[in-house]
């Protein structure tokens, strides 16, 4: 009888993902004062600001305690995600893609509130006068994460109908 691998095999991307969001940061924190700018392309510039809250400064006005809330936040839903790796198989790409790149991401964000208490974001696209929210690598990776799971319920759409279903008879 022969063990098949779990989704704890795609780890590996979380690691690289956190290395890059934490090393992308401290190049932008050594690098840049808080505001500076640097234009890169017509439409994005690099540009350093701090976020206390979360995704488009929610929570950003508030007292402190949200990053408490955040914190706990980003290690219970990688627990959560650890957990459906480790029942996972390893034959579930796109899940097990799609959970490590959203612990990757959230242990990054957290790790900066931790450390900062508030997350370096540095990417700043624009047009005209409408500036996006500024927001970094770890945001990247969990938008992508949250993607491919989208795109994984849809695909797998046909293996979660139930068997009594009029299709199905």
């Amino acid at each position: 009888m022969t063990k098949s691998k779990s989704g704890l095999s795609f780890l590996w991307i979380s690691a690289v993902t956190f290395l890059l969001d934490l090393g992308s940061k401290y190049l932008v924190v050594k690098n840049f004062d808080l505001y500076d700018s640097v234009n890169i392309l017509p439409m994005f510039n690099l540009t350093y600001v701090r976020n206390y809250g979360a995704a488009f400064s929610f929570l950003a006005d508030h007292d402190g305690w949200q990053k408490y809330f955040f914190i706990i936040l980003a290690i219970g839903i990688s627990l959560m995600l650890l957990y459906f790796l480790a029942k996972n198989n390893a034959t579930q790409k796109l899940q097990n893609t799609a959970y490590t790149l959203i612990i990757g991401g959230a242990l990054g964000n957290m790790a900066d509130r931790s450390y900062h208490g508030f997350v370096v974001d540095f990417f700043d696209f624009y047009w005209d006068i409408y500036h996006y929210p500024v927001f970094n690598v770890a945001d990247i990776a969990i938008s992508i994460g949250a993607g491919l799971l989208m795109l994984d319920a849809f695909k797998n759409r046909e293996n979660t109908k139930p068997n009594n279903t009029p299709e199905n008879k």
